[in-house]
């Protein structure tokens, strides 16, 4: 597949956006070969993903960044100029439970997902030979529960030293404290099961179980200072029923939130995900 540039843009809302997107675009030698817009009334913001054609450019990356940023001014943009050739650096973040470190991987491995994946980060040592077996290197941090800091401060620089552009939470049972959330705002993903908050605390499954719930499922978020309330990315859910054990829906729950984690992942990877506020637009 031949290059492609990725335009993404949100801004107020007002005529002539396309227009003027499209049109710079065409007197440049650019060809638009994917094109999704929004417009919120709600909020009155507009929002634009473009995939673009790199075989009649005349302009390197750079070049187009710059004549492009005159426009962006005028009608006060938040964008970004990407070449999608050159795929984002993931970090992994896990634990114990292996079911969403092990998809990823296994997404990875079968060329699924573009991106590499220079490292993977636990505060336990279990799943070790499971990531190495993939030939990533696998980094123990363990975490003091009376003293956080050093852990995070030795993770941040892991991140920092693997040139770390997008953060995966896959089943990372640790919260990460309010200045990388900050440094990395959406750009940190998580995974948690669709019952919170109403199901909080040890064996969610468990409890669902013991009410009775006919719906379980899994959201895939970005992570912010507050805990499980960042902007949400996908979310799916499977019906189960009376004859359904609690080992049945802790199966089926890891099953939707692995699909749901590896989809938010791949449409952050594809810069489909754009966030306003505490919300998305998402163009799937």
């Amino acid at each position: 597949m031949e290059p492609r540039y990725r335009l993404v843009i949100s801004c107020p809302d007002r005529v002539g956006i396309v227009a003027m997107v499209s049109n710079f675009l065409s007197s440049h030698g650019g060809s638009i070969t994917e094109a999704s817009q929004h417009s919120d009334s709600s909020s009155g913001w507009f929002f634009m993903r473009y995939e673009i054609s790199t075989r009649n450019l005349s302009y390197s990356l750079e070049e187009l960044r710059e004549s492009f940023s005159p426009i962006a001014q005028s009608f006060n943009m938040n964008w970004s100029l990407t070449d999608s050739s050159k795929p984002k650096r993931v970090a992994l973040l896990a634990s114990k439970q292996a079911h969403c470190l092990s998809d990823l991987l296994y997404r990875y491995h079968s060329n699924e997902l573009d991106c590499e994946i220079p490292c993977v980060i636990s505060n336990h040592d279990d799943l070790r030979s499971m990531v190495e077996w993939h030939d990533i290197p696998y980094h123990h941090v363990p975490v003091d529960k009376n003293d956080k800091e050093p852990a995070f401060r030795a993770m941040e620089q892991l991140i920092e030293e693997h040139q770390i552009d997008t953060i995966v939470l896959a089943r990372y049972m640790q919260i990460l404290p309010p200045a990388l959330c900050e440094q990395y705002a959406s750009r940190v993903i998580n995974i948690h099961h669709s019952f919170l908050p109403s199901f909080v605390g040890a064996r969610p499954y468990h409890q669902a179980h013991e009410r009775g719930v006919k719906l379980i499922g899994a959201t895939c978020h970005y992570v912010t200072e507050e805990l499980d309330a960042g902007p949400i990315i996908d979310q799916d859910v499977i019906r189960i029923t009376h004859n359904d054990s609690a080992e049945d829906m802790v199966r089926q729950g890891r099953d939707v939130e692995k699909t749901v984690l590896a989809r938010g992942l791949r449409w952050h990877l594809e810069d489909r995900v754009l966030v306003h506020g505490n919300k998305t637009v998402v163009f799937a």
